[in-house]
């Protein structure tokens, strides 16, 4: 199937950067980004001493020559990357002035992220948060398994009040495993609430990226006479004068 988020040119130029964490990763598997444990890869990382019940075959006998105390030598463990969409789904971002929408704008996002995370042998999955955290699709490595979050992000609405603070702070407590969580949404929800649900990723030891979605109009506001302004989340109405 063919979706119109999807761009093979954007893709393919795209493909040739990859997509890391900034900080240690817990995956599943054998990958390429740091972890927080010790392994066996070809990274060597510091000397410990050794303690009862370590593998003998890892002792370092050069140390042992030098120092006449055994040591064990620690290397860097590399792992897979876990990647959480989470796709701000509120009546608000469908708003639209001239170019296309701000779900329109976030799906072609979510789309090219899961891509490039399960093209480069890490696991992506998408959810979606509108009054509550609405949809879960777990992470997987499988590219079969993009094709569930391509047909979510394609049937996905915005409508509804915004429940971001609560489905972050909903992920915080769900996903017990360190990963990337990325954010995508308009956050047309109270800043100081926003900061602490961010403040409870990070404690969670999760690398958090947000992209703030906004539409021209909405920054610039170039309105020159009274209008009526329609909330797109509850429906209200304002009449305002733009000064």
């Amino acid at each position: 199937m063919t979706y119109s988020f999807l761009d093979p040119e954007v893709l393919g130029r795209l493909g040739a950067i990859p997509l890391e964490s900034r900080q240690p990763m817990l995956g599943n598997v054998a990958g390429r980004h740091r972890s927080p444990n010790r392994g066996s890869s070809v990274e060597f990382a510091e000397y410990r001493k050794y303690v009862q019940g370590d593998d003998t075959r890892r002792l370092d006998w050069k140390a042992y020559a030098r120092s006449d105390r055994y040591y064990i030598k620690e290397f860097e463990a590399d792992t897979n990357l876990l990647a959480h969409i989470l796709l701000d789904t509120s009546g608000s971002m469908a708003f639209a002035d001239k170019g296309i929408s701000k779900i329109e704008f976030a799906r072609k996002i979510a789309a090219s992220l899961s891509y490039l995370a399960v093209d480069q042998g890490d696991a992506a999955g998408l959810s979606c948060i509108s009054t509550k955290l609405q949809l879960e699709i777990p992470p997987r490595r499988r590219a079969s398994h993009l094709q569930t979050i391509f047909k979510t992000l394609a049937e996905t609405e915005p409508k509804g009040e915004t429940g971001l603070v609560e489905g972050l702070h909903s992920i915080a407590e769900k996903v017990p495993r360190r990963g990337l969580i990325v954010i995508l949404s308009d956050l047309f929800c109270d800043p100081d609430a926003f900061s602490d649900a961010l403040q409870h990723l990070k404690y969670r030891k999760h690398d958090v990226v947000v992209f703030h979605l906004m539409d021209p109009q909405e920054i610039d506001f170039e309105f020159e006479r009274p209008h009526r302004f329609v909330d797109l989340e509850d429906n209200s109405t304002i009449v305002a004068e733009p000064v």
